[in-house]
């Protein structure tokens, strides 16, 4: 794997955005969850144990491939 991992950028339109961090291996399992109120900005990052991240609620989500809003 190399030094850097791709991040992403979220910021919540609403309060209670959810973000979870889901694993990598056999199992796919939630192993980190975040609430954010809206405005409220997080960066994650996929590492050696995060392969997905699930994000619920209205947000605005910046990856290298562009910028996605969830639906209204």
């Amino acid at each position: 794997m190399s030094n850097q991992s791709e991040s992403i950028v979220i910021k919540a339109k609403e309060n209670g955005v959810s973000v979870y961090g889901l694993t990598r291996g056999t199992d796919t399992r939630l192993h980190h969850s975040e609430k954010l109120d809206k405005g409220e900005v997080m960066i994650a990052q996929f590492t050696e144990h995060t392969s997905a991240i699930k994000i619920r609620g209205k947000a605005t989500i910046q990856t290298s491939h562009g910028t996605i809003d969830t639906e209204d």
